[in-house]
């Protein structure tokens, strides 16, 4: 199990985005990067500097995914026809993890994690606790039902922060989801722009 080393919102600052579009990062007060450095201007990043910052930004929006795990992902986008770098986005949202934000059944991609890793998951009945789990069109995930009255749950189907995107299907009432397609770049939600095709460059350099 991958451990998150740095504090999630120093990722947000050292990027200089709210990658998550959370309320209560801190680039909303102050874009600067952390640290005694910070607010130094930023030097122009060279080509590769650009790929890099794109890799680390989609890499760290999934949380706590290593750099082993994200190459591996890539190196699968890469076997499969068709782009890569829109391979890549539809493997990366299908990861449990990923299908358990999306549906509001948490509040972050970092509680995601660990509400999978508790065991709280099923994914058509079985229960499920490895985030990195591959979900398939069509297949059940659905919460299990000792996990149904947590606190976390219902106050994050009931926030307003983010809708649930049209390629996942579900039923808070049931406490159930299912991946509808595969979804393309165009299709994900996020708060800030992601450039996967930057990172397909960083890899194939």
């Amino acid at each position: 199990m991958s451990k998150r080393i740095s504090a999630k919102y120093k990722i947000d600052r050292r990027m200089g985005e709210n990658i998550w579009g959370r309320p209560k990062s801190p680039v909303n007060k102050r874009e600067y990067g952390p640290g005694e450095h910070g607010q130094r201007r930023r030097s122009k990043l060279s080509d590769f500097g650009i790929q890099l910052r794109a890799k680390q930004k989609l890499k760290g929006y999934y949380g706590c995914v290593t750099e082993k795990q994200f190459k591996r992902v890539y190196k699968e986008a890469l076997r499969l026809k068709g782009d890569t770098s829109e391979n890549l986005i539809g493997l990366l949202e299908r990861r449990l993890d990923a299908i358990v934000y999306r549906a509001k059944f948490v509040p972050t991609v970092f509680a995601a994690r660990q509400f999978v890793n508790h065991g709280h998951v099923r994914v058509n009945g079985q229960r499920v606790n490895i985030p990195s789990f591959r979900v398939k069109v069509g297949d059940v995930v659905e919460i299990r039902e000792k996990s149904r009255e947590l606190p976390m749950v219902l106050e994050a189907i009931q926030s307003a922060e983010r809708d649930t995107p049209d390629y996942v299907e579900v039923d808070h009432k049931k406490m159930s989801a299912s991946l509808t397609r595969i979804p393309v770049l165009g299709d994900v939600p996020y708060p800030v722009q992601m450039e996967p095709n930057l990172v397909v460059e960083f890899y194939s350099r």
